[in-house]
């Protein structure tokens, strides 16, 4: 494998318990494992974008200001940046969370010079709290971020297999999709990621790729460049 600079983004879902909500930690345990095994034998510089949706799935209730439930959800990715961390520093990979909020006690403010020095000294870089400005998704703060730091590739850990042209769990005429360009997911309106992150990484020219992060075996595939899920390029 080449050396190569990932961005990865995990769900908040992916790292939940069965019943959807807080952290699963032996699932966090699994992903540091395979992350440690990967840097271990590998050149790869990796980033982390984290979700929030095992904390906080928006608006509890319709009064609710859509800014302040967005703040608090950027608020839940950073507990589970933190958690992940955690986790990496208990199997031995050096790893740093920085969020685009200060909250100098927890963690290191984004700074882009910062975040790519981490990376050229081999340390894993959590991101939190999404972008730090409401009424944008995680999706867009990983691709923001991707861009940002010249990763060679989006990976969108999700919940199935590959990309559809509809939801497998609601149709059985649907069709798997392994490669596609961004244009053709916009046009469709696939859900890949929101729109403005695939926009994003249509202009940057960054492919995205899919797969399921349940199988944890397709982490490693994932992280070391072998064919596996769908492609957007």
């Amino acid at each position: 494998m080449k050396n190569k600079r990932i961005l990865l983004k995990l769900s908040g879902e992916s790292l939940a318990k069965d019943n959807g909500t807080g952290i699963n930690y032996h699932k966090l345990l699994e992903i540091a494992e395979t992350i440690k095994e990967v840097m271990n034998n590998t050149n790869l510089e990796l980033a982390i974008v984290v979700g929030g949706g095992n904390f906080w799935r928006g608006r509890s209730n319709t009064q609710m200001d859509s800014v302040t439930a967005d703040y608090i959800g950027m608020l839940a990715t950073t507990m589970n940046a933190l958690a992940l961390n955690d986790a990496l520093l208990q199997v031995g990979v050096e790893s740093r969370v920085q969020t685009s909020i200060e909250m100098r006690q927890i963690a290191e403010l984004f700074i882009r010079a910062r975040a790519l020095k981490h990376l050229e000294k081999k340390r894993v870089l959590i991101f939190g709290a999404g972008t730090g400005s409401p009424f944008f998704s995680t999706d867009t703060a990983a691709a923001l971020r991707a861009i940002e730091i010249k990763a060679d590739i989006l990976l969108k850990a999700t919940n199935v297999d590959y990309i559809y042209d509809k939801d497998p769990r609601k149709y059985d005429d649907y069709e798997i999709i392994q490669e596609i360009s961004h244009l053709e997911v916009i046009q469709k309106k696939l859900k890949v990621m929101d729109l403005t992150a695939v926009s994003l990484c249509l202009e940057n020219n960054l492919p995205i790729q899919v797969f399921n992060i349940n199988k944890v075996e397709n982490l490693k595939k994932a992280l070391t460049g072998e064919k596996i899920g769908s492609i957007v390029k």
